[in-house]
């Protein structure tokens, strides 16, 4: 120590720059623009077949892997759910004698094989993807851990959740309502094979109605086939808008983050 001469006060430190994280190719612009800043896509397993009877389409499953790379480039949290029809339905396993639960389980392990051709897409063309699984399977994914999930979606991944809640006679429908609101997300993005909700199925029915809007209990009482109860009853508790749109349409999931494009959303305003 030197001699009794008053020790200098340090410089003042700058202040920090807090910014949320997010995928390092957002620009501003485009981030500003967006209608949600997390939001959730229930994607069914048979709008990845496309013209396919059965099984995966390559085509549709980079298709819909650009889809979600243009939205995770506006600056969007995004995570997944994807069904499992396209190669098995547990429901209509039961129907042919089998077991449910076991009819189910199957139907769950589907949903983990159209997640990792998604993942596999995804991550060619250079957004980094996370397949977590209700049923821990850790040689090919991690294990669903609610606070992991968020982490990774933070850091700009895109979170894909598969084999639905992990328990049967919950489809993935339940599933989606389930993860988005346990992910605190915006909006639940339900990506199908028509523009929106209609009041019976366009392809049979041509005339039928559209909707441009509705509440959840619109859906409930009109019996809409848009999800299953147990799904938009969850939604409404947890105050999540649900937007139905085609993921038919090239675009359509970044347009509808934009509020622009066709879709019906299902809100309580």
């Amino acid at each position: 120590m030197s001699g009794g001469g008053a020790r200098p006060s340090p410089a003042p430190l700058a202040p920090l720059s807090m910014s949320p994280l997010a995928p390092s190719s957002v620009s501003p612009l485009a981030s500003s623009s967006v209608s949600y800043r997390r939001v959730l896509l229930k994607l069914s397993g048979e709008a990845l077949m496309g013209s396919h009877e059965y099984g995966l389409d390559p085509l549709t499953v980079v298709r819909v892997a650009e889809e979600i790379k243009t939205v995770v480039a506006m600056g969007v949290q995004v995570c997944a759910v994807l069904g499992g029809g396209n190669i098995f339905r547990g429901v209509s396993g039961a129907a042919e004698g089998m077991d449910r639960s076991t009819a189910d389980y199957m139907g769950m392990l589907a949903t983990v094989m159209n997640a990792l051709a998604m993942q596999n897409a995804l991550e060619k063309i250079g957004v980094q993807t996370r397949v977590l699984s209700a049923i821990p399977m850790a040689s090919v994914c991690e294990p669903y851990i609610r606070r992991r999930a968020m982490r990774h979606m933070e850091k700009g991944r895109v979170v894909l959740f598969a084999a639905g809640t992990g328990n049967p006679f919950f489809t993935t429908d339940s599933a989606a309502a389930l993860r988005a609101s346990e992910m605190q997300c915006d909006a639940l993005l339900k990506a199908t094979k028509v523009d929106g909700v209609y009041e019976a199925d366009p392809r049979r029915v041509p005339d039928a109605k559209r909707y441009d809007r509705l509440t959840y209990l619109d859906v409930l009482s009109k019996d809409l086939q848009v999800m299953d109860t147990s799904a938009i009853s969850l939604a409404r508790q947890s105050r999540i808008p649900i937007l139905v749109f085609s993921i038919l349409v090239h675009d359509a999931f970044a347009e509808v983050m934009q509020g622009r494009g066709r879709f019906t959303i299902i809100s309580d305003d």
